[in-house]
Order: C-alpha cells, then structure tokens, then sequence
C-alpha cells in the first residue's frame, strides 16, 4: 500500500480538512502551523523542514537524492520528475517519495516498475483529485482473474459454525469476498447489498462461509475465516476482477445449517460451505446476485482458481492437494 501526504503551505484549512476526511497519512506544513493541523485530528503531521524538496534538473541531483536516501533521510522529489530517475532511485532505494498534483500522475508515479513509490506528496493543486488519489493507491489492490464456473451440486449438510463478516464499507451489488475449502479455487460470496420482503439490506455484510473456508487476503495471502478479527483489512473484489480494501468492524460466528456448494472450471472441482439461507449469495458471470436456495446445478458463477500452497496464508511452493 502507498503512502499519500498532502503538503498544504500556505496552511488552508479546508484543504487540510479535506485531506483528513479523505484519509491522508500526513499532512505537510510549515513549521508553525503544525500545531494548527493537529488541534483538527489525531494524525501525523510533517513540517515542511523535515521533508525536504529536491528539483531534478541534472544527474547530480539524481546523486544527492540517491546518497541521501541511503542515509535513511526523507526527501520529496519535486513534481516535473521523469521515469528513468525514478527508476534509478527505485533501484537503489525502497523510501522514494515524489511530488504529484494528479490522479494520473499518482498512478504514474505508483506503477514504475511495477512496484511504484513509496509515497506520493499530493500538492495543493490536487487538492480536487485527492479523495480519487487515497482511492487509488491506499485501497485499490489491483484486478484478479475471476471465471465461470459450472455449479455441480448443492448439498444440505446439517449445522456448522459461519462467520458473518461486518466491514466498516458500504459495499454494492456484485462485490464480495473470495472464500473457498481450497486456497486455490475460491468462489465470489457476495455482501447482502440485496433486500427482500422480510430482511433489509445489509451492504456492510459477508455471510463469508464456514469458520474454516480460506479467505483471500491483501498481498497474495489467505487465511481462515475463523482468524478474521475487528480491525483486520480484508480483500473486496468486484465481479469485473477490481479489488480494494474494507476494515472489519466485527466477525459474528454462529452455528446455522449450511450447504455445500461444488463448482468446476474444465476439469479442476472446488467447494464451498455457505450458510443455508435466502440472503447468502454468490455472484453471476453478468455480475447480479444469486441466492443459494435457488441454485442449481447447471448455474454459472464466478471464482478464481490459482494454484495450491501456502503456509501461514503465504504463497508456497509445494505439492499440495486439498478437498
């Protein structure tokens, strides 16, 4: 994940608000006013001293950045910057920050050889792409691969302990979570954004599966659902394959009747057990909901399938086989 800043001198208040609510990690400002800053909220405050600024305008100055960065210093490259400096920076260094004023030059400056910046100082002038610019680098995870899947069977199964996951996010209609008994095919459990005659929506909720399903994490990780907790950052993925971050509020897990949901993508089978429910739903090709009760075998739906290994939620090579 990026860092974003916003760098407000002269000091403007409404800026500074702005880039609180929008959820910055620091606010720069001159040395006298950063009393100012943090009378408005809890949150890191930079005096503009401390992070200095340098113009590329030679190979030199690509030098002293790189000697100062290797002295653990903080410095912004200022806004004009080229991608082959910063690469030479990136090179050599894992703290480089720059100076930007645009959503397309965060993205720019986030992408460079795919890994980015550390962080990114957004300039007074950006102030108005801002909040997209947080959205972009602080919560956006990039795409996955999702496909269609062909469900096989729906089975009863009896009782078992599910987790209800409550994200801190309004999530909307074809967003979910990934859950599956296997890490390397999981299927897109959608929120309950949909409402009926005798439940209200709940658009902050994943009714994500059994306690001991994967979920698929932030940084290529996964994790049992049982280990989810308040304040853990778990993955959001869209039906399109788009993806960011939500904060759980709280895991609720209860025992309720389940199902088992198997679905094949060619000749590789994956499962699922889900709460037996009207409002539990996993997601269409075309992205539109469709509640467990009425699925049948026949139905396509989206997952993702990957290969098996992992370790402690991480990546592993290993020969693994799991049901």
């Amino acid at each position: 994940m990026k860092k974003v800043l916003f760098k407000s001198v002269p000091f403007n208040k409404e800026h500074i608000t702005l880039a609180l609510e929008s959820g910055v990690d620091a606010i720069i400002v001159a040395a006298g006013d950063v009393k100012k800053v943090e009378s408005l909220a809890r949150c890191t405050v930079i005096a503009e001293e401390a992070m200095p600024v340098i113009v590329f305008d030679s190979k030199k100055d690509e030098e002293e950045a790189t000697a100062r960065l290797a002295k653990g210093e903080n410095v912004a490259i200022a806004r004009g910057w080229e991608i082959i400096p910063i690469e030479n920076l990136l090179a050599q260094s894992d703290n480089v920050t720059v100076e930007v004023a645009t959503l397309a030059e965060a993205k720019l400056a986030a992408g460079i050889l795919e890994r980015g910046v550390n962080a990114v100082v957004v300039l007074p002038e950006g102030v108005e792409e801002l909040k997209q610019i947080v959205a972009e680098l602080k919560l956006s995870q990039g795409t996955l691969d999702l496909v269609s899947a062909t469900v096989t069977s729906v089975q009863n199964v009896g009782l078992g302990h599910r987790v209800c996951v409550d994200t801190m996010s309004v999530l909307k209609t074809g967003q979910g979570m990934l859950v599956g008994n296997s890490s390397a095919f999981t299927f897109l459990v959608n929120a309950e954004t949909e409402r009926n005659e005798y439940v209200a929506a709940r658009p902050f909720r994943i009714n994500a599966g059994a306690v001991h399903a994967y979920a698929v994490m932030p940084g290529d990780r996964t994790t049992y659902l049982e280990e989810l907790a308040s304040g853990d950052e778990v993955l959001i993925v869209n039906h399109d394959g788009s993806t960011s971050l939500a904060t759980i509020g709280r895991c609720k897990t209860e025992v309720r009747p389940m199902l088992l949901i198997k679905a094949k993508v060619g000749g590789v089978e994956g499962a699922v057990f889900l709460q037996n429910a009207e409002t539990i739903r996993v997601v269409r090709k075309d992205g539109s909901p469709v509640s467990v009760v009425v699925l049948k075998e026949g139905d396509e739906i989206l997952v993702r399938t990957d290969a098996a290994g992992r370790h402690f939620g991480m990546r592993i090579q290993e020969e693994i086989k799991e049901g």
